[in-house]
């Protein structure tokens, strides 16, 4: 019997005028709708900001090497074996290739990891991990990997047979200070291998994902070539499609029976983005959503409160209110519920991307500039949205507000 005895209580007149208020708290749902709407919105604006910022802040780390104009071929079928120098020669000789070498994996991705070595100066107990790609001595060359300490492969000393180069990071994890004639042993006594010697150190390059540290690499001389991958730098005088075509005339004219495959080593690594690219593709939508429904349920609100008001406006315009003073009386109620959003969403925005960045150990700092260009965007759209049905109120004929009805 309740709602029929509130709805009884309203006035028939200002129910049919639609100047009825319905009690202290009428408002209410509304501003909390409100709140609730903007506190989305500026939380998705927030993520979007941030998962856009640390896609690019990934994508700007350097590489390390020279990721353009280079080409990867698999070669992990048996006829290929014995075969590199060969084709070495035949790719050079056809002006479509500066360089080429050949690694047991490929550019983007680190497939042997090991352990079991001994070095002067290694702590006891350490228990080391190290990224091992066999690699042809013109594996650096071919990358444009800088050498930052001593030399690199040379096919004129056959010492380099047990020749290896390391990346910075290894010679920070393994704790060499003069790196250069250190011998690595296989601590293996029953079936050692012949020590190594590192010869030279590289740029730390990136082999896995962006997001993380980079792994402590050796790369080991192989001469034969016999490995998973022909690395090729393309002649950059020649179109990639000139090039391409080219190396798969000599590839065919050596292999007609295997299909001839190859891969991009930029649009390779560019795929390590492409699941973070998408949460913020997905983010960008929702975001626009958001703040198109709050939009929308602003200026429907804001159509209504001055309708509601029309004679408050009305009285206040003949007492010589301004456009300036209509417009803030009306504007002022939401933008404090906006605030408010704000206030709401700022922490549980810091708190969910700040989850969500601590699985990238290399990510971004959330800077407060992120936070006030939300804040600073969610106000510009409440003022933009409100603006259109104040102003059109305050410049409304208070003549017709004040007419009696």
């Amino acid at each position: 019997s309740y709602p029929a005895l509130y709805l009884s209580s309203f006035k028939p007149v200002d129910v049919l005028k639609g100047t009825f208020k319905g009690g202290k708290f009428a408002g209410l749902p509304r501003k909390i709708l409100v709140v609730l709407q903007f506190t989305v919105s500026v939380a998705f604006i927030i993520g979007t900001v941030i998962v856009m910022q640390q896609i690019n802040y990934a994508k700007n780390r350097p590489v390390g090497y020279d990721k353009e104009g280079l080409v990867q071929i698999p070669t992990m079928s048996q006829d290929f074996e014995g075969k590199y120098e060969l084709m070495r020669t035949e790719f050079l000789g056809s002006n479509a290739v500066v360089e080429m070498s050949a690694s047991s994996s490929p550019t983007t991705q680190i497939w042997s990891n090991r352990s079991g070595f001994e070095w002067e100066g290694k702590p006891e107990g350490f228990q080391e991990d190290l990224a091992w790609t066999e690699v042809t001595p013109e594996y650096a060359k071919s990358l444009n990997l800088k050498i930052v300490q001593g030399r690199d492969f040379s096919r004129e000393f056959a010492s380099d047979s047990i020749a290896v180069l390391i990346n910075e990071t290894a010679l920070k994890y393994m704790g060499l200070t003069n790196p250069i004639g250190t011998l690595i042993k296989d601590d293996d006594e029953e079936d050692p291998e012949p020590p190594l010697k590192i010869i030279g150190v590289v740029e730390d390059m990136i082999a896995q994902s962006p997001y993380e540290p980079v792994k402590q690499g050796v790369y080991v001389f192989d001469k034969s070539g016999n490995s998973s991958y022909y690395n090729l730098r393309l002649n950059p005088k020649q179109s990639a499609t000139q090039n391409l075509a080219v190396i798969e005339r000599v590839f065919k004219a050596h292999f007609p029976d295997i299909p001839f495959q190859y891969d991009f080593v930029d649009e390779e690594y560019g795929e390590k983005f492409a699941s973070e690219e998408r949460i913020g593709t997905l983010s960008a939508i929702f975001t626009a959503l958001a703040i198109l429904i709050s939009c929308l349920g602003l200026f429907g609100l804001t159509s209504f409160v001055a309708e509601q008001r029309t004679k408050e406006i009305g009285v206040r315009k003949v007492l010589g209110a301004s456009v300036f003073n209509v417009w803030n009386m009306l504007s002022r109620e939401f933008l404090k519920l906006v605030v408010l959003s704000c206030f709401i969403a700022i922490p549980i925005s810091y708190y969910v991307m700040n989850g969500w960045l601590q699985d990238y150990p290399y990510r971004v700092i959330l800077e407060w500039w992120i936070f006030a260009l939300a804040v600073i965007g969610a106000l510009a759209i409440t003022v933009l949205t409100v603006s259109f049905q104040a102003i059109r109120a305050a410049n409304a004929n208070p003549v017709n507000s004040l007419r009696t009805e």
